[in-house]
């Protein structure tokens, strides 16, 4: 748009620098007066100026006795550049109304006075008439006046030039989606109007919006929600201008001390903490990776605790689609002992456990939380999911050295028991955390410590020198009442034969567990020879094993059924090496007893015993020959 301003003296205006200052002078008129703007001054005259600009009419009149004035313009709007392009319009001179410049405009001619009231069509209509007509009825345009805007705040929001453009952005992208929805509309076979199935294409202004300060973003989406853009369009703009603010590599330049480092952090975190803010509350909108992102981020930069809590309950609500790479969140405090943010996950965890808490709560009041649709308490489905993603995710975090028995522990007991069908995978990863947290004595004897078993692998476990003397064994590292607590987490009747003939024979296991074990396998050999007997699995048998029930479905009972046929397999195999075994041990005895003095005493001894594991063999496998009949 060009501005024209009709002179009857057909003056020229030209541009001359000389000792750091800009003058502007006639060529046939000698300058009257100097505006000076931040240090840049200019020579102008006072009869071009004074008929536009109410404010250098006052200044002059202030200074009539002196031929030639000079003023100083104090925290004019847009700088000394602004400025020329008022003095150019007040001289006649044309030049172009742009997006890049009618922000400074309606600002400097509102510093200057340059209204209605002293010329008609002056500066202040023109940018005006522009931003209104040509401005606000473009989004890319408003985008761009709005990013010009940043540096002319407050004035600029005073001005309405920031609200409008704001309302202009707002109201051109729903009407846009409006558009798009209606272009989607398609008749059926039966002459009724149904939407098409297509996949909706992403809004072209997403990546537009990312050049905005953040403040002005948030206001930008905040307007949008009220609107009525669709939650996936705004949770694309998210995740578009997160991307480009906390990825972005700093200027090394820019930053040279600890002050530039600590407000560069202080801006990431406001734009992590605003982002968090503006999330859509409905569910699986935001990609779970992007939460985790964002959990990470918020982290490192140390965010306010409310947007960490409410980033951890949206992950909650959606866990059972999380890998175990999402839930090792490194810990970024200097006093932890840990790698990992262990006390993150255990909140996530417990947040997926109470689903149902939450959603009563959204109920009862609206907008305290993000919505439900539908999802009272975690899925049977979801718990199996989420079971064996802890699992996983202990098994990974068991090696670290600092990782304490109670934080483990809190991860294990974070979910209901029904949530694990196997405890397999718990099984390992506390097998895992035996071995890297040892059980250690030391002793202290004449002055010197010394080591009798294992070595210390906490690395906040320093030995201190008693008092004096000789002292008591003293363990350190884990104690056996630690030991008990972890091992209290397995049902040892739902481990695998596999995993139980392990643990049978698993050191680091207190005795009690071992005991344990050893009798589930006996319950489990007695099943095994009843069944082989009568055809049919006990009472007992679906008792112990946890696996068959009445609310199950049919194929989840056939299921467990054919696991239990390759469980019953395994306990028949075991059953036939303990009676070699057996066999080998008969063999071994009557041999020693043979060279004894009281040979027909043992003799007929053994015979009784011999008699016994016949019967013992018979029972256990009809139609094979007995072990001990061959030997």
């Amino acid at each position: 748009m060009d501005l024209h301003h009709h002179s009857n003296h057909h003056l020229t205006l030209s541009k001359s620098s000389h000792h750091r200052s800009n003058e502007w002078i006639f060529r046939d008129v000698p300058s009257d007066i100097t505006i000076e703007v931040n240090g840049v001054e200019f020579a102008l005259h006072k009869f071009p100026l004074v008929s536009r600009s109410g404010r250098i009419r006052k200044l002059v009149s202030e200074n009539r006795d002196t031929s030639i004035s000079r003023v100083e313009l104090l925290s004019l709007p847009g700088g000394p550049k602004t400025f020329e392009l008022a003095a150019k319009f007040c001289y006649g001179n044309n030049f172009e109304i742009t997006p890049a410049n009618v922000a400074q405009l309606c600002c400097v001619s509102d510093y200057l006075e340059m209204t209605e009231d002293f010329s008609n069509n002056n500066l202040g209509s023109r940018a005006d008439e522009y931003l209104n007509h040509i401005v606000c009825q473009n989004l890319e345009m408003s985008v761009e006046v709005l990013r010009h805007c940043e540096s002319l705040l407050p004035l600029a929001d005073e001005l309405r030039i920031v609200p409008r453009c704001i309302d202009a952005i707002a109201s051109k992208a729903c009407v846009e989606q409006i558009a798009l929805s209606f272009s989607r509309l398609e008749y059926s076979g039966s002459g009724r109007l149904n939407m098409s199935r297509q996949k909706c294409e992403s809004d072209w202004w997403v990546k537009d919006l990312s050049v905005l300060r953040i403040d002005l973003y948030q206001r930008v989406i905040t307007a949008m929600k009220c609107r009525g853009v669709r939650p996936e369009s705004i949770a694309e703009s998210l995740m578009s201008y997160a991307e480009k603010e906390l990825t972005k590599k700093p200027n090394t330049q820019n930053i040279s001390g600890s002050n530039d480092h600590e407000r560069a952090e202080r801006a990431e975190r406001l734009v992590v903490e605003t982002i968090v803010g503006l999330l859509p509350v409905e569910k699986l909108i935001v990609s779970l990776s992007f939460l985790f992102g964002l959990l990470r981020s918020a982290g490192m930069l140390d965010c306010s605790v409310a947007c960490r809590l409410d980033l951890e309950r949206r992950i909650g609500s959606q866990l059972d689609i999380a890998t175990v790479d999402d839930l090792l969140i490194p810990c970024f405090r200097q006093d932890s002992d840990t790698l990992f943010d262990v006390d993150t996950v255990h909140r996530i965890l417990v947040n997926f456990s109470q689903q149902d808490d939450y959603d009563d709560g959204c109920d009862e009041e609206d907008g305290s939380g993000f919505e439900s649709e539908g999802l009272d308490s975690p899925s049977e489905t979801a718990l199996f999911k989420v079971s064996k993603l802890v699992d996983s995710y202990l098994a990974e975090i068991a090696p670290d050295g600092g990782l304490k028995v109670t934080k483990f522990v809190g991860v294990a007991e974070s979910l209901p028991a029904r949530a694990r069908m196997v405890h397999d995978g718990l099984y390992r990863a506390i097998d895992v955390y035996l071995k890297v947290h040892p059980f250690v004595f030391v002793f202290f004897f004449n002055g010197k410590f010394g080591l009798l078993t294992g070595i210390l692998h906490h690395p906040s476990d320093h030995l201190q020198s008693p008092s004096g003397g000789n002292s008591p064994l003293a363990h350190q590292g884990l104690s056996e009442s630690d030991k008990k607590k972890i091992c209290k987490l397995i049902d040892f009747h739902k481990l695998s034969p596999e995993a139980s003939a392990h643990a049978a024979q698993n050191e680091r296991l207190p005795l009690q567990s071992i005991v344990q074990v050893l009798y589930i396998e006996q319950l489990r050999l007695k099943n095994a020879l009843y069944s082989s007997d009568n055809h049919k699995p006990p009472q007992s048998w679906r008792i112990t094993s946890g696996a068959l029930s009445a609310a199950m479905s049919p194929k989840d009972n056939y299921a467990s059924l054919r696991r239990e046929n390759r469980e019953l397999k395994l306990e028949l195999a075991r059953l036939r090496m303990r009676l070699n075994d057996l066999e080998k041990e008969h063999v071994c005895m009557k041999r020693n007893m043979e060279k004894s003095s009281s040979r027909k005493f043992m003799s007929s001894l053994f015979s009784k015993k011999i008699s016994k594991l016949i019967v013992f063999g018979n029972s256990s496998s009809r139609g094979s020959s007995s072990p001990s009949r061959n030997s």
